[in-house]
């Protein structure tokens, strides 16, 4: 049974900075699977953030460019988010998801996901 387990979520002021983490378990091989990290705040529809694929090529949102890196640790079976300088318009719950090899912007090509965690940011 395959599971994400989001964590690092918290509260933080603007210029701050957090890690996310994204453990993942019962993959037969996780070094094959593309994730990818979305976020939803109020009101408002999901979107992507940033994504890695199982070659470690990255991608990102525009308006988290520069500011944002996401990495893969595939000895522990976890990717990471590094937020750096951050804006109150990053408050939203960060979701991982997980699919085979390749990334995709949209959260509807993704196979599996985690139940979020939550990202405050006050200014």
């Amino acid at each position: 049974q395959v599971q994400l387990v989001e964590s690092g979520g918290e509260l933080v002021q603007a210029g701050g900075s957090l890690r996310l983490s994204c453990a993942t378990s019962g993959f037969t091989s996780f070094r094959d699977y593309a994730v990818g990290w979305f976020r939803q705040a109020p009101a408002k529809e999901r979107e992507f953030v940033a994504a890695i694929n199982h070659w470690s090529t990255t991608y990102y949102a525009e308006s988290v460019k520069g500011r944002f890196t996401v990495s893969r640790d595939n000895a522990k079976n976890t990717v990471y988010l590094q937020m750096n300088s951050l804006k109150p318009e990053d408050t939203a719950v960060y979701y991982c998801a997980a699919r085979k090899f390749l990334t995709s912007m949209s959260q509807n090509d993704y196979d599996y996901w985690g139940q979020g965690t939550q990202v405050t940011v006050s200014s």
